[in-house]
């Protein structure tokens, strides 16, 4: 089952790889597979697009960068079962990285993506050589959640056109410049049977039981866990990620580097990927480097610097 048809224009997946009890995980890759593995996860209601300008950023800089559709997302499969939980997302990116064939990646997630990345990591389900959050920590803001599910739960009657869609997108993201050109809009929509434009996602996602108190205690576990090179990245204008909740990370994990972005909302990598591609190019480059072969070079053993924290406005 799906949304409906895609539309014309809407980029095929360069691959397609087995996720969890038979889900078909589509995603897009960047730079030489023999550089160091760097796992991107979207968020919620995203899709493996919102990272296009990051994987070429970090493919440029001589790593491998794969981005994927979760389940019930983009082009990868519906869950016949309706489970998207971390659970299922930490299996599905395991599934992936098995196919890959590359054991220890650096893993970059924002906000969803973020959340199935520290669980993975923080419970030994997947032996990352980094992490990298985007705008997601234990504690984050119960209105900035309720902002993201009004946005998902919005129209399931479908829009009648894509001018509809980017007036929803902008309401939702008033930061960011509303497109010239409706086509990119493509990729978020599916064109149904009664002619209706509605989200890619699958509508059992947004329904899922959302419990923040059970969450952020599991949250907290891993995050006290992380041994590994940890890069907290926030937006400065994010409703979801408050200062006090990444600082509260940070007491988690003092080990972990801070950025913050302040020009940026939620939607970090979309809103400001120019900031956002410079700050984990230079964290990975001290921490997984790439060498002249494009073979892992793994700091995870040495001493991990303290926190290094910084306020980035428009300053590439």
């Amino acid at each position: 089952m799906t949304a409906g048809t895609r539309l014309p224009g809407t980029p095929e997946p360069m691959h397609r790889w087995p996720g969890s009890n038979g889900i078909s995980i589509a995603g897009d890759a960047w730079g030489d597979p023999a550089g160091p593995l760097v796992m991107l996860q979207h968020g919620g209601g995203q899709t493996r697009h919102a990272w296009k300008g990051t994987g070429q950023a970090l493919a440029a800089a001589g790593y491998y960068a794969v981005a994927f559709d979760a389940r019930g997302h983009g082009d990868s499969d519906w869950a016949a079962d309706g489970l998207y939980g971390q659970d299922a997302m930490v299996q599905d990116l395991k599934c992936v990285i098995a196919a890959l064939g590359q054991p220890c990646p650096v893993l970059v997630g924002a906000s969803m993506g973020g959340g199935t990345s520290l669980v993975a990591v923080g419970e030994g389900h997947v032996n990352a050589s980094a992490l990298v959050l985007v705008d997601i920590a234990p504690r984050i803001e119960a209105e900035g959640v309720a902002n993201i599910q009004a946005f998902m739960r919005q129209r399931p009657e479908g829009f009648d056109s894509l001018e509809e869609v980017a007036a929803a997108i902008a309401t939702y993201q008033p930061q960011r410049e509303r497109p010239k050109s409706l086509g990119g809009l493509a990729k978020n929509v599916r064109l149904g049977s009664d002619g209706k434009y509605r989200w890619h996602w699958d509508p059992r996602y947004r329904a899922a039981a959302f419990d923040l108190e059970r969450r952020q205690a599991r949250l907290e576990a891993c995050a006290r866990a992380l041994s590994v090179p940890t890069l907290l990245v926030r937006g400065g204008l994010s409703d979801v990620l408050s200062e006090e909740g990444a600082q509260h990370f940070l007491a988690l994990c003092p080990h972990s580097e801070y950025v913050n972005v302040t020009s940026a909302g939620h939607m970090v990598a979309g809103d400001r990927n120019d900031v956002f591609g410079t700050s984990v190019k230079d964290f990975l480059g001290r921490t997984v480097p790439v060498d002249k072969n494009h073979s892992l070079v793994s700091q995870s053993s040495r001493a991990m610097s303290a926190v290094h924290a910084a306020d980035i406005n428009d300053v590439p």
